[in-house]
């Protein structure tokens, strides 16, 4: 969209001194890499959890491929690794790579142990950060008994120590048990390779399906997660095997005594200094507890009701938990998978969030963090400053006042259709572009509608071209021009508008530009219908590949988030297409000028009064900016990380896709939000 004639900033003046990120409206949780205290750190499927004698947590942040530490002031820092990076790197802190870490446990001596899964690897944590290699080799599965890198593992889940200094793992893929002496030396202590199935007795004899979750007591029984089996196993020092809790074949979510009770993959197991053992119940969506006679309660959450929700027993809501571990006070945490955040329990069954911040999506009008939306994309700014927004999966366009008060101008929450009228009237499905014009019309790609819709400001909506073929079934040609109804779209994603009122649209799934004049005559500008590619030229003979964002800027000239080519293009009134930043086919996060620079699947792009072009870089995780003479920087985020840390710029941000300006003040869509960052 144009924004040359929005005027200065209108938006709430930012609390910090210093060009800044803040959450202008919704939650703004989610997944992301995120260090900083509570709410502010992000997490990115946190699997296990652990606690040391001094009451610190430890998570493995799977997705990121870093080991975590929560202080018991709820600080969140990365103790080794670098998130993004996957590998198998023995190193201090950030030298230190994993690759998708699942387990964790701590010793007597605070050293960590990690269940490095994808590298089928058992790896040590100095409390310095040193990391090492305690068994196996990275990259090389299998079942071998041995020293160290001699021994193999496939796909270990779960580590546990005991008070002698020797390590358990749940090996996975295996459905063995295997135990790892403080020498190095790897052993099987049950289960035999390969075989699965549920059979109760001492070592090979018995049987196990995708064992995971695995603890000990202070009597040195071993607990295990079987959780395809959807039971709860103890091994005793001597080796044997039993059944605890849960029935075979069996998943439900019933509390009683050991057969009676059910779980439904069961994925963490914990113990406290009582012997009662903790479940992280991952399917039910809840926290059990057994008694060491076997009776099996739930300690927090309700089966089947995912959320994200503190407070008391039933009343929380969990997503998908995995991980569980206890402190010496009886508390219980929780690394809540899907939620992205870590839970804490009390002995009373209070359930809080100690760090991370859940995303919420949702369709509720209100002020800044009370408003709620489900996957918003395009964002728009008026003269007045407000900000409009396709909220793509409600199926709505919402508006938000320059003071964060959200409403839903058009369109109702969850019924997506295709009809004209007024407010609520009017019916969308999955829109994801939006633009004002100097009038103060707001124009939709109504995505899945195939159709390109106008909102005026009274609110009455009525579809200015295409005709709705939400099935995909096209009565035409899906690119044909003409007037209104008579043209035709493919998965429209963006509009945007020029001074003279004509609408610009990146015809997404034909790989072309189109142009609608005021009195909806639909033509080509750049592109050719389902010929896809990177060719710059005049008309026809340039290409595209599926671009995404749109916009103009004061000359007329129309710039385009050429999507899977990873580059920014420029068509010319004229239709004469060039490549304005990135290089076709090579993505990254260089800046630089022209080819030199570098983006990663850019979605969203705005343009301000000096014609400079700002790019929502999605996968990049930050928002570019391009000069008019093809200087590309980075003004807000740090690719290869994500999460949402307000304050002083660059910042951390996730994935951002709608962009907008408003004077100085940048508006964009991320995770269920709208943020803005000043410059």
């Amino acid at each position: 969209m144009r924004i040359a004639d929005c005027g200065g900033d209108s938006s709430t003046p930012s609390v910090f001194s210093t060009p800044s990120l803040s959450l202008f409206a919704g939650n703004g949780g989610g997944a992301g890499s995120a260090d900083g205290t509570g709410a502010v750190a992000r997490f990115n499927s946190p699997f296990g959890v652990a606690t040391d004698s001094a009451g610190n947590v430890y998570v493995t942040d799977t997705t990121n491929n870093i080991i975590r530490k929560i202080t018991p002031a709820g600080v969140v820092s990365i103790l080794a690794g670098t998130a993004g990076s996957a590998g198998s790197a023995d190193g201090t802190g950030a030298a230190a790579s994993f690759n998708h870490p699942t387990g964790v446990a701590t010793d007597s001596a605070d050293n960590v142990y990690v269940a490095d899964t994808t590298n089928n690897t058992i790896r040590k944590i100095t409390p310095a950060g040193v990391v090492t290699t305690l068994a196996g080799s990275a990259g090389t599965s299998g079942s071998v008994d041995g020293t160290g890198a001699i021994a193999r593992f496939n796909f270990p889940q779960g580590v546990a120590t005991d008070s002698t200094g020797n390590v358990y793992v749940t090996d996975t893929t295996n459905n063995t048990l295997r135990k790892i002496t403080p020498a190095g030396v790897v052993s099987t202590l049950a289960g035999t390779v390969g075989v699965t199935g549920s059979a109760d007795g001492t070592g090979a004899a018995t049987r196990f399906n995708e064992p995971t979750g695995v603890v000990t007591d202070s009597a040195g029984n071993v607990y295990v997660a079987d959780a395809s089996n959807s039971t709860i196993r103890k091994i005793t020092p001597a080796g044997v095997v039993s059944t605890l809790a849960g029935t075979v074949g069996g998943a439900g979510s019933v509390d009683g005594t050991g057969a009676a009770a059910r779980f439904n993959r069961p994925f963490g197991v914990a113990t406290d200094s009582a012997d009662n053992v903790y479940v992280a119940d991952t399917t039910n969506n809840t926290i059990r507890k057994i008694t060491p006679a076997g009776v099996v309660t739930t300690l927090a959450g309700s089966a089947d009701a995912s959320g994200s929700a503190d407070g008391t027993g039933a009343a929380a809501r969990f997503n998908r938990p995995s991980g569980v571990v206890t402190d010496s006070a009886g508390n219980v945490y929780v690394a809540d998978t899907t939620n992205n955040t870590i839970r804490k329990i009390t002995p009373a069954g209070v359930v809080s969030t100690l760090a991370g911040t859940a995303s919420v999506t949702g369709s509720a009008d209100g002020t800044d963090a009370a408003a709620r939306f489900n996957h918003p994309f395009g964002v728009a700014t008026d003269s007045a400053g407000n900000v409009y927004v396709a909220d793509t999966t409600n199926s709505t366009i919402r508006k938000i006042t320059p003071a964060g008060v959200v409403s839903t101008l058009a369109g109702t929450a969850g019924s997506a259709g295709s009809a004209d009228g007024t407010g609520a009237a009017a019916r969308f499905n999955h829109p994801t572009g939006v633009a004002t014009d100097s009038a103060g019309n707001v124009y939709v790609a109504d995505t899945t509608n195939n159709t390109i819709r106008k909102i005026t400001p009274a609110g009455v909506v009525s579809t200015l071209a295409g005709m709705a073929s939400g099935s995909g079934i096209f009565s035409i040609a899906p690119s044909a021009d003409g007037m209104g109804a008579a043209a035709s779209f493919n998965r429209p994603f963006d509009v945007a508008t020029d001074s003279a009122g004509n609408v610009y649209v990146t015809d997404t799934t034909n790989s072309i530009i189109r142009k609608i004049t005021p009195a909806g005559d639909v033509s080509t500008l750049a592109g050719r219908a389902g010929s896809v590619g990177s060719a710059d030229g005049i008309d026809t003979v340039a290409r595209f590949n599926h671009p995404a964002g749109v916009a103009t800027d004061s000359a007329g000239n129309v710039y385009v988030a050429d999507t899977t080519n990873s580059t920014i293009r420029k068509v010319t009134p004229a239709g004469d297409v060039s490549t304005l930043a990135g290089t076709a086919g090579v993505a990254g996060s260089a800046d630089g000028t022209g080819a030199a620079a570098s983006f990663i699947v850019p979605f969203g792009v705005a343009t301000d009064s000096a014609d400079n072009v700002y790019v929502a870089d999605i996968f990049d995780n930050t928002i570019r900016k391009i000069t008019p003479a093809g200087v590309v920087s980075t003004l807000v985020g740090t690719a290869g990380r994500s999460g949402f840390s307000p304050g002083p710029l660059p910042a951390v941000i996730t994935a951002p896709s709608g962009i907008a300006l408003s004077g100085t003040t940048i508006y964009f869509s991320t995770n269920n939000a709208i943020a803005k960052a000043t410059q």
